[in-house]
């Protein structure tokens, strides 16, 4: 059968039986400030009408990726934005699962490899500078506003979305102040939070990191099982009044405890505009990737402990918690934008 006939017959059938088929998803990488202290690599997700051909993005042989056309024309219509932050030593494949849901609704999604505390970028000066990565998001949404590469922007309609210290990061970029002072003095009461051990390695003792980043062109955040977060002031908090949704773990293998970090969050923010959901059988590295058969043997060969990321806390399969997930912030995040 012609690939045009199939494609119409295709759009005869959805039509005539009242189903709204879900765009495709274009995907493109871009570099920002090439030539700057501070270079961004960031991966783009979009709706497109394109149909082929599908590659697999994020894929290794341990994670799952997803399907995409590389480089795609994107759909017509102004659209509302995402931008992603990834955890400490990640990347933006890590929620790529995320972005792909969230691209198949009809967002444009932005993720950035975070200089210093991605995978592939550990330099140690720039680990320091954690009050770059709420920066980071800022100059994402600023590259975006100025280029149709994923397609037209609503700069009405942004919001951030961050897992671990990614959540740290979101919950920055949209007002909330950071105590050295306060972290240290908490962390002297609970020792054991992973979170307290990474303090010198992410500069938080550094003047720069008690600075303003809230960016007011954000509309919304999203906190994925968030870490760091007991640094932020109960004031700042406080004043947070854009709608805000915290997801936590209920199940604790990363010494990221829900009710202490964001519990914390949900405590401060404002109930009014505050939504708080603890996930109980997942763990902190539910939120990423699904790991593919065979992934925690590789994993525990190559680098005893890593296969803790594909563990998850209950019976359910990983792909049903994402499912869970990915429904309750396109929920939130319909509401909101």
């Amino acid at each position: 059968m012609p690939t045009l006939y199939r494609s119409l017959l295709l759009l005869l059938l959805l039509v005539s039986s009242g189903v709204q088929a879900l765009p495709s998803v274009g995907f493109a990488e871009i570099r920002q400030d090439e030539h700057s202290e501070r270079p961004l690599d960031i991966a783009l997700w979009y709706p497109t009408s394109a149909q082929e051909p599908l590659v697999a993005v994020a894929d290794n042989p341990v994670l799952q990726g997803v399907q995409v056309i590389r480089n795609a024309a994107p759909a017509h219509g102004r659209r509302a934005l995402i931008v992603m932050s990834h955890g400490y030593g990640g990347n933006w494949r890590n929620l790529s699962w995320l972005a792909y849901a969230l691209a198949r609704q009809g967002y444009i999604v932005a993720s950035p490899n975070h200089p210093g505390t991605t995978t592939f970028n550990k330099d140690k000066q720039q680990a320091r500078q954690s009050w770059q990565r709420p920066h980071d998001l800022s100059r994402v949404i600023d590259a975006l506003a100025s280029s149709d590469i994923a397609g037209d922007i609503d700069a009405n309609r942004i919001a951030v979305i961050g897992h671990s210290l990614g959540g740290w990061t979101v919950i920055a970029a949209s007002g909330g102040r950071f105590s050295p002072e306060q972290f240290k003095r908490d962390c002297e009461s609970h020792p054991a939070l992973k979170n307290c051990q990474l303090s010198e390695a992410l500069g938080l003792d550094q003047d720069q990191i008690e600075e303003d980043m809230r960016d007011p062109r954000i509309k919304a955040v999203v906190s994925l099982d968030a870490g760091l977060v007991r640094g932020f002031t109960p004031t700042s908090l406080e004043r947070i009044t854009i709608p805000s949704l915290i997801l936590a773990a209920g199940v604790d293998i990363a010494n990221v405890p829900a009710d202490l970090e964001s519990g914390y969050l949900t405590h401060f923010l404002p109930a009014a505009h505050s939504h708080s959901v603890t996930l109980a059988d997942a763990t902190h590295f539910s939120f990423m990737q699904v790991c593919k058969p065979g992934a925690e043997g590789m994993l525990k060969e190559e680098n005893p402990g890593d296969e803790i990321i594909c563990h998850d806390g209950g019976t359910r399969a990983r792909t049903a918690i994402h499912d869970e997930i990915a429904k309750i912030v396109i929920r939130f995040l319909g509401k909101t934008l």
